[in-house]
C-alpha cells in the first residue's frame, strides 16, 4: 500500500471542512493510517516547505500554514498519491475540475484548503516530519475486499 501525507490547512479547519475533505478521500477507498490536529511551528513549516525556499511566495506559505491549527494525516491505499492529488484538484481552485475538493470549496490559490504529497519521494520526506513510525497504524477494514481486487 502506498502512503501519502495530507494536510488540511488552516482555512479548511477554520471553515469546518475537515469532515467533508476526509470523507471524500475515504469514499474513494483510501484509508486513514494516522491523523492529528496540530499547530505547525515556523521551524517545522520551513522544513516542510524547504523546496520552495527563495521563491517569491515562500514567506506567504510559512505565514499561512502557521496561522492556525491544521489536520495532518497519513492516507494509504493503492495509488494513494495520485488518487489524493486528483481528488484535491489543481493547486489553483479556479483551474480545478468540478467535483474536486479545491473546485467545490475554494476560490483562491493562497487559500486552497489542502496539501498532498506530490510523489513517493516527497511523501517519504514529509510523513516523518509529522509522524513517528509508531503513530502510523496498519490495519484492514471489513470493506477493503470490496474496494480492491
Amino acid at each position: 500500500m502506498e502512503r501519502t501525507l495530507v494536510i488540511i490547512k488552516p482555512d479548511g479547519v477554520q471553515r469546518g471542512l475537515v469532515g467533508p475533505i476526509l470523507t471524500r478521500l475515504e469514499r474513494r477507498g483510501l484509508r486513514l493510517a494516522a491523523m492529528k490536529l496540530i499547530q505547525i511551528s515556523p521551524e517545522l513549516a520551513a522544513r516542510h516547505y524547504a523546496v520552495h525556499q527563495g521563491k517569491p511566495f515562500y514567506q506567504g506559505l510559512i505565514e499561512f500554514i502557521t496561522s492556525g491549527p491544521v489536520v495532518v494525516a497519513v492516507i494509504e491505499g493503492r495509488n494513494a498519491i495520485d488518487i489524493v492529488r486528483k481528488t484535491m484538484g489543481a493547486t489553483n481552485p479556479a483551474d480545478a475540475a468540478p467535483g474536486t475538493i479545491r473546485a467545490d470549496f475554494g476560490l483562491e490559490i493562497g487559500r486552497n484548503l489542502v496539501h498532498g504529497s506530490d510523489g513517493p519521494d516527497t511523501a517519504a520526506y514529509e510523513i516523518p516530519l509529522f509522524f513517528d513510525e509508531g503513530d502510523i497504524l496498519d490495519y484492514r477494514r471489513a470493506i477493503d475486499d470490496w474496494i480492491n481486487e
